[in-house]
């Protein structure tokens, strides 16, 4: 069905919802027609969290991680292991390594992963970032906690040429992760594992 069979602000909101990331028009269509469903207060929730969310969230000025504070609860934990450093690829992973509750490091959120094809190099990362974070002094491992795909493995080995003549540990999480799989969506079990497990670089 094309948008002119819809009333305007339906066929307005199907619209946006297909914006969404692995939203298609059918399931966009169903998310739509279940908000004309909800009770107007839960529909208003909805739209005050979303606002709150845009409004109120930003990114931790020291390791990139969404936060409503500065710094992030994590980096302003002063029980977190200041010695150790992970690197993940984007805030998700990270909440997903909290998750297996067995870090009680550091995080440094790169905000992607090197991927010349589109366009994304080491200039577009938080590798100044890092460097100026290692060579505070206070670091003495970093775990390369990149997906384990084509473009994570690349870049767990670009940032371990950058670190090695640091004088630092430089380590990369086991192999429980499956090739191509994500972080976020790896379970609590197997991330432990893969970080209990981890080697030299």
């Amino acid at each position: 069905m094309s948008a002119s069979h819809y009333p305007e602000a339906l066929g307005r909101l199907i619209q946006e919802f297909t914006r969404l990331p692995g939203i298609g028009p059918k399931t966009a269509q169903r998310m739509a027609f279940f908000v004309l469903r909800m009770e107007e207060r839960d529909v208003l929730s909805l739209a005050t969290a979303l606002a709150d969310a845009k409004r109120k969230i930003g990114r931790c000025s020291v390791c990139f991680n969404l936060a409503d504070s500065q710094p992030c609860h994590i980096c302003g934990d002063p029980k977190r292991d200041q010695s150790t450093l992970c690197v993940v690829e984007e805030a998700n992973d990270l909440i997903a390594m909290e998750k297996a509750r067995t870090f009680v490091g550091l995080y440094h959120v790169l905000e992607g992963a090197l991927s010349p094809l589109e366009g994304i190099g080491p200039e577009t990362l938080r590798l100044p970032e890092l460097l100026r974070r290692v060579k505070g002094g206070a670091v003495k491992e970093v775990i390369l906690a990149t997906n384990p795909t084509v473009e994570g493995e690349a870049t767990a080995m670009y940032i371990a040429r950058l670190l090695k003549p640091l004088g630092l540990r430089v380590t990369r999480i086991a192999r429980g992760i499956p090739v191509g799989g994500d972080l976020e969506y790896t379970d609590e079990v197997t991330l432990a594992r893969s970080l209990e497990g981890r080697r030299e670089v």
